[in-house]
This record gives C-alpha cells, structure tokens and sequence, in this order.
C-alpha cells in the first residue's frame, strides 16, 4: 500500500520574471520526516505556501493523499494539511484552549459550534503536545515555547495528513529547540504523519530528518539521507560557505562545523602561545 503523503511534480512558480521555484519534485510519506534547507531566498517558505494552497503555481502539481489540491475546496484542503507558520501572530488575550480550538475550524459548518467530539480531539492536541495544563493560561503570558506548542497544538485540531513546519525552531534557545523537534518527530512516528519542515540549521535537520531536499534559487540541488545531502561540496555549492562536514559522535550523522576565514591566523597565534591544535 502507498503511504504517500505528498507528492510534488514539475513544481514552478514566478512572481513576473522572478523565477522562485523550478521543476521541483518531493515526496513525503506518513510517518517521514523531510527537511527543506538551502540559503534565504531559495524558495523553501514559497515552496510551503504553494503546497498549502496560498498560492498557485504556474507549472507541475500538488497531490495530498491522492488528489490533486488544484480538484479539491480549500475547506478539504485543510482537514488533510496543517501549516505551523514561522512567526504565528497569537491574540496575547486568547486563551491557549481558545488558539487551539481554532484548528476544528475545518471540520465545522459556517456558524456551527463545537461539539463533545470536536473538544475531545483538542483535549488530545493539548495532551501530545504536554500543554493541557496551560489550557486557561493567557497567551501573553506564556514564553516562546509554550506558544510554538499552542501552535502546533491548533495544526494537529485540524486532524491533519501532513504537517508543514516555517521554521519551527526560530527565536528558541537550545533546549527549546530539542523539546520542539523531539515532540515533531514523535507526533510523525505515533500519528504516522507526513511531516514537511524548513530548516536553517543544518545540524537539526540533520538529526531529525528521514531525508533532506537542498533548494538553490528556487531549484532541487540534492535530495536523500542526511549522510548524502549534506556534505562539504554540496554546502560550498549551495551558501558559498566553507564547512568541514564531521560525523556526530552519537550517531554518526553529518555535522557542520563552520570554517572561519582567519583560520590560520587563529592557528598561528595558538603555535605562537604555545598551544596544541585538536
């Protein structure tokens, strides 16, 4: 049987004659992880609106769970795909419940009020998402954190088949960062969704990541495992950025180490001390 989530063929898009994508091709399947990474301006959050329906691309085509977005209403759209958006502008007064509720929005009829039902599938959102004890909390009065799992609580109200993240991690320190994508993966693993995430950092989407898409103005660079996708060449290529690509000591997977210009300078003054190089 297919798990194919999402399938996107021959996708190209232009705002005029400002070429944004151009005969892209991914595939997502339930329960995957895919990271979009590439340099700002490469067509990755493009990319998400056009899968979401925002807009419309001028060649190739969409399909989510079978059919082709262009067949299908808006409103069936999103009960199948759900959109964590990089910068979600919350109402600091609403209540985290009353954010999350929001995502039934599709399941309802014009002016229909939520029912038993409808409010258990948000009581679970909460609960997977470790936020139920926040439910009366004021969004103004929660940290970032707390707001990107409000967030992702709505996206998984709409009981979606994928699940597209903006840059989920942005404006998060380290711990944060972990706690998001720790509870993406394991929504991907037990909800079997597809999920579809841009990335800057390399090193995330490196760790979380089933398979990666490399997108360079607008255009598949790479596709595949971490382990194929990010390598020293390839980010050369992409960022015009020198790395040494090293596995992590945990498992392996490819990590990128920065190359700053005055390397040698550094190294010399450390001879120069006394120091060791490691």
């Amino acid at each position: 049987m297919d798990s194919t989530v999402l399938q996107v063929a021959n996708l190209s898009f232009a705002y005029g004659n400002w070429q944004v994508l151009a005969d892209v091709e991914l595939r997502v399947r339930a329960g995957e992880i895919v990271g979009i990474i590439g340099p700002n301006g490469a067509g990755k959050s493009t990319l998400l609106r056009a899968i979401s329906g925002v807009l419309r691309p001028d060649e190739g085509r969409i399909i989510v769970c079978g059919d082709d977005i262009a067949q299908i209403s808006r409103v069936e759209l999103a009960r199948r795909v759900a959109v964590v958006p990089q910068s979600a502008n919350l109402p600091e007064s609403f209540t985290a419940i009353e954010i999350v509720i929001l995502g039934r929005t599709p399941h309802l009829r014009l002016l229909q009020s939520e029912g038993p039902s409808d409010l258990a599938v948000v009581r679970r959102a909460m609960e997977s998402c470790g936020i139920l004890e926040l439910a009366d909390r004021r969004i103004g009065e929660l940290s970032g954190g707390e707001r990107q799992r409000v967030v992702i609580a709505r996206a998984l109200a709409q009981e979606p088949k994928l699940l597209m993240l903006d840059e989920p991690t942005s404006h998060l320190d380290i711990n944060h960062q972990a706690a998001i994508l720790d509870l993406v993966a394991s929504l991907a693993e037990e909800r079997e969704l597809g999920v579809l995430v841009v990335f800057h950092d390399l090193n995330l989407a490196a760790q979380y990541c089933h398979r990666l898409v490399i997108l360079k103005t607008g255009r598949v660079v790479a596709t595949g495992p971490p382990e194929k996708v990010i390598t020293a060449d390839t980010v050369a290529l992409t960022y015009d950025a020198r790395v040494c690509i090293v596995p992590h000591p945990h498992n392996n997977l490819p990590a990128a180490l920065i190359v700053g210009r005055n390397h040698s300078a550094h190294v010399n003054t450390n001879r120069r001390l006394g120091g060791t190089r490691r």
